[in-house]
């Protein structure tokens, strides 16, 4: 067995340098196609990002009535805390909710002589709620509806933020969903296109098969040194495509950050280099194999 896997590498290897030119030409395919799914792979996590970041700005607050005891507010925080769909609540007391205030309209006189004149605090008390997920803000908005705090709760911002929210929802949906199709559709525009060049390789060898046949070479034997051109097509098309997208991220990822400020697109990518790498070259050897494998199957009638 070990000698046998020795001789299929080997001639796997031979066949993968004495077709130089058609080598050379698939690499180049497999390459682009390498590059077209990494690059899909980035635009998602950067669509992702983005929609994250927007999300992350995205609240709902709960003001009180004047007369609610603070301990009920507080009360009210650990309950909604304790809820799976929330993912934290900022309690913003009277005075806080005044400074603030001042502090936007400090450029104002009339706001400043208005709250002088007035000589109380007219701001209520609020919790300041983000959820886990878009579509949980809903659910909150309901157990916030419960007449356990409609004694204590004046106002609920979720009717006014539910139609940004429902957009966004929409978009993020419409975003993974897309990028699913896409990588599948590239996958099997890929997978066809390797086929097709492999098949080249095949035909060219096509009288070395019969005398395989003639000294007893099994299946296996035959089809063994095509699945391993296969892999070498993945893996120095994974590797170089790698390469490629990591100097175009390096030199673009600046320009991330008039989209997404909060976020270093380098320091991300390097982040999940390794990943990303394993992805490629999963994804590279796997179609480079896969092919291999049916084209040998279907064309030699093995």
């Amino acid at each position: 067995m070990f000698t046998n896997l020795s001789r299929i590498i080997k001639y796997g290897l031979a066949g993968f340098w004495r077709n130089g030119w058609l080598s050379t030409a698939t690499i180049a395919v497999v390459f682009l196609v390498l590059v077209g799914f990494g690059g899909l792979l980035i635009f998602n996590s950067v669509t992702n990002i983005f929609i994250s970041d927007i999300q992350d700005k995205i609240d709902i607050s709960v003001y009180f009535k004047s007369d609610a005891p603070e301990d009920q507010i507080l009360n009210i925080q650990k309950a909604l805390q304790s809820l799976a769909e929330v993912k934290s609540v900022d309690y913003i007391s009277r005075d806080q909710a005044l400074e603030i205030f001042k502090t936007q309209h400090q450029a104002d006189q009339n706001v400043s002589q208005a709250l002088d004149e007035l000589n109380a605090n007219p701001l209520s008390a609020s919790l300041n709620i983000k959820a886990n997920e878009l579509k949980d803000y809903s659910v909150i908005d309901s157990y916030l509806a419960g007449d356990a705090f409609k004694e204590y709760i004046s106002k609920v911002s979720y009717t006014q933020n539910v139609n940004v929210i429902d957009r966004l929802q929409r978009v993020k949906s419409i975003a993974q969903q897309g990028g699913f199709i896409l990588i599948v559709i590239i996958s099997l525009l890929a997978a066809l296109i390797i086929f097709n060049t492999i098949r080249l390789a095949i035909y060219s060898s096509r009288e070395e098969f019969g005398i395989m046949r003639l000294v007893g070479g099994s299946n296996f034997f035959i089809r063994g040194p095509y699945m391993i051109e296969g892999m070498l097509y993945g893996l120095i098309s994974g590797i170089l495509s790698v390469l490629a997208i990591t100097i175009f991220v390096y030199y673009t990822a600046p320009y991330l950050r008039i989209f997404v400020p909060d976020v270093n697109g380098w320091s991300y990518y390097t982040s999940h280099l390794a990943s990303f790498f394993i992805y490629q070259l999963i994804f590279g050897i796997g179609l480079g194999v896969i092919s291999s494998y049916i084209a040998v199957r279907k064309y030699l009638k093995i």
